[in-house]
């Protein structure tokens, strides 16, 4: 269960925490990392848990609508590729992040539920290009405004936390201030 400030609750957390042993410099030693601190640490996975929250929620909406979650990405995908690409296969797997062969079976399994067409490009007839259909951009408006309102309601979180992320290398985390003003003494 998460609490309303996004982290799990106590009582659910699967996995005990450790008990907390120094490295004699006041540190965490299993946290400890070459020019990184623990609070940098925090802050970099307190990012991913903001992004993986968002992509779960992405997943579970997509299988509410009887999609699987590369299925919603690459509709996303090819009605929002960039206009000097072409919704081909080849442009779809890079910007996917997937081989070309697992592009190939998405895009079949996509098409065989209607969403997607396969049309000849008409200036080369060689290629071939992605088209969404009727049904598709149908499902596609609905599951990307569902993502807007999402974002809308946890994206302060989401940007709080990238901020925080961004800022970390600027400013020195807070525990370490008093120690450094310590040291120059």
């Amino acid at each position: 269960m998460i609490q309303s400030n996004g982290r799990p609750s106590p009582a659910t957390s699967a996995v005990p925490r450790r008990a907390a042993t120094s490295n004699g410099n006041g540190s965490h030693a299993a946290h400890s990392r070459p020019g990184l601190t623990r609070a940098q640490i925090q802050r970099l996975a307190e990012f991913r848990f903001q992004m993986r929250r968002f992509l779960s929620f992405s997943s579970i909406a997509a299988e509410g609508a009887g999609l699987r979650a590369q299925q919603y990405q690459l509709l996303q995908c090819v009605c929002g590729m960039p206009d000097e690409l072409d919704p081909t296969i080849a442009n779809v797997a890079a910007r996917m992040l997937l081989k070309h062969n697992s592009a190939v079976e998405l895009v079949d399994r996509t098409i065989d539920q209607g969403l997607l067409r396969r049309s000849p490009d008409p200036t080369d007839h060689r290629r071939i290009l992605l088209r969404i259909t009727a049904q598709g951009e149908s499902l596609l408006d609905s599951l990307a405004n569902h993502h807007i309102r999402e974002l809308e309601e946890t994206g302060p979180e989401l940007l709080r936390a990238l901020r925080r992320l961004l800022l970390t290398k600027m400013e020195p985390a807070a525990e370490e201030a008093p120690a450094k003003a310590r040291a120059r003494k």
